[in-house]
């Protein structure tokens, strides 16, 4: 008697949220503390458009825009070595997100030096002290993604992860997609709306 896979399908891949639970709740409270961030970036567009557009135009967009591009690439290469670790094999692209998200750093410290060079400081007005504060925030955030980072190249080094590693490692990932998406948000509000 011949059996069929139609008779016996194969076992379906158990999911579950990436992660530890506590860790999506830590999240969930940052982004609604961004959220609030947002408002109140909005509401000062709202009041003061010409002194926003103004301020706007001292910051530097192409620098703004290469830094999307270094945290879009790390999160690439973060989701890649996510995928390659829970295979059992090396997470070889982690060390590249890791230098993306150094580049990160750089740039905007470099970016930080133009706009002050140009006399541009938080005291300077209402818009310039929300982008310092808020940008600043997103690179205290960044540094700790760094931190997720380096953790998961050390976990990836090791042989065949277990299941308290692997949710180590999605948790260090998750945090990462965060970064990344607070930037997305961030980006667009202080460079391109008009």
């Amino acid at each position: 008697m011949t059996v069929t896979a139609a008779e016996h399908p194969a076992p379906e891949r158990q999911r579950h949220i990436p992660g530890e639970p506590g860790l999506w709740v830590f999240l969930l409270g940052d982004m609604i503390m961004f959220s609030v961030f947002f408002g109140f970036v909005a509401v000062l567009h709202g009041r003061h458009p010409r002194m926003f557009r103004a301020s706007q135009q001292a910051l530097h967009p192409d620098l703004g825009l290469l830094n999307t591009l270094l945290l879009l690439t790390a999160s690439a290469l973060v989701a890649r070595g996510l995928r390659q670790l829970r295979g059992g094999g090396p997470a070889r692209t982690l060390p590249w997100a890791l230098l993306c998200a150094l580049g990160f750093a750089v740039v905007k410290g470099c970016e930080y030096a133009l706009v002050i060079r140009d006399g541009h400081t938080p005291g300077s007005n209402e818009f310039f002290m929300y982008y310092f504060v808020f940008t600043g925030i997103h690179l205290a955030h960044l540094a700790i993604g760094i931190g997720a980072l380096t953790v998961l190249i050390v976990l990836s080094r090791r042989p065949a992860p277990s299941r308290g590693r692997l949710l180590v490692a999605e948790g260090a990932a998750a945090y990462w997609h965060m970064v990344d998406l607070l930037w997305l948000l961030l980006f667009p509000l202080f460079y391109l709306v008009a």
